[in-house]
């Protein structure tokens, strides 16, 4: 296995997996960001599941399940892209690195996984 798919994977499994956490703790920091880009509090817990789904499906990629690995970076890119999304509508331009950052980690991830 390639040192640099799994330097990267692992980083976007820790970063999703973290990020999850938080969300799950409703962190007031995620609340903050949350209501600022116009995301119900309802809708995090289901937002923090789709990201630990997430970063499950990579590491499962990582242990031989490479088609989940696969559709499980795909779902990130989609759901950061989303992020960006949300962002860019409500003019929150200031922290537009965070899901930036989330997003290139999802697309680079998947790229190696589907190279594997």
């Amino acid at each position: 296995m390639h040192t640099t798919y799994l330097v990267v994977t692992i980083a976007a499994i820790a970063a999703n997996a973290g990020m999850a956490v938080a969300d799950f703790a409703r962190a007031d920091f995620v609340l903050a960001n949350s209501a600022e880009v116009g995301v119900p509090r309802s809708w995090i817990p289901w937002l923090a599941t789709l990201k630990m789904a997430g970063a499950i499906g990579l590491l499962l990629g990582l242990l031989g399940m490479r088609e989940l690995g696969v559709a499980a970076g795909a779902g990130l890119v989609l759901f950061f892209a989303g992020a960006l999304v949300a962002h860019l509508r409500a003019r929150v331009f200031y922290n537009l690195a965070f899901p930036g950052a989330y997003f290139a980690s999802a697309v680079a991830a998947t790229a190696f996984a589907a190279a594997q």
